[in-house]
């Protein structure tokens, strides 16, 4: 019976590993996260995105935090350049980097436990939605929707 236990228990080490090794090579999924990191330079700060004109009083706007160098993170910039093109003058698209040092106090404003975070205010500045992790156009779209974005 001892030796019975000892292949159980040996059988489900190796299905762990196993399960867990799949999982790291699966895709970043929506709503795939980051720990949100420490700052520790400002050297890898983050390319930001052309900030053109909205209009004086946009329906939305979109607030990423993420960092450089986090899958999901990086994988939200093109989206929120399309987002930016798209719906100009109705969104004001921002891109903050919290491993900066510039960055740092506004993942303590939105109070950031993982990157990325999404926030999304209306046009007064109330935060209307908040999603943690990569999220796909079409679904940020719906949520830009919800404030008459069209």
């Amino acid at each position: 019976m001892n030796n019975i236990n000892r292949i159980y228990i040996v059988a489900a080490i190796l299905l762990i590993l196993i399960a867990s090794y799949l999982l790291t090579q699966r895709g970043v999924k929506s709503g795939q996260i980051c720990p949100a990191p420490a700052i520790k330079q400002e050297a890898k700060q983050a390319v930001p995105l052309p900030q053109k004109a909205a209009a004086d009083h946009p329906k939305v706007t979109f607030v990423e935090l993420g960092s450089v160098g986090c899958t999901p993170c990086d994988m939200m910039q093109p989206i929120l350049s399309e987002i930016r093109k798209e719906y100009e003058g109705q969104v004001n698209v921002l891109f903050y980097n919290i491993k900066s040092i510039s960055g740092r106090p506004y993942a303590e404003k939105y109070m950031v436990q993982f990157i990325p975070t999404q926030v999304f205010l209306d046009e007064n500045g109330i935060e209307y939605y908040r999603h943690v992790g990569f999220f796909p156009k079409d679904e940020v779209v719906k949520i830009l929707e919800l404030r008459g974005v069209k």
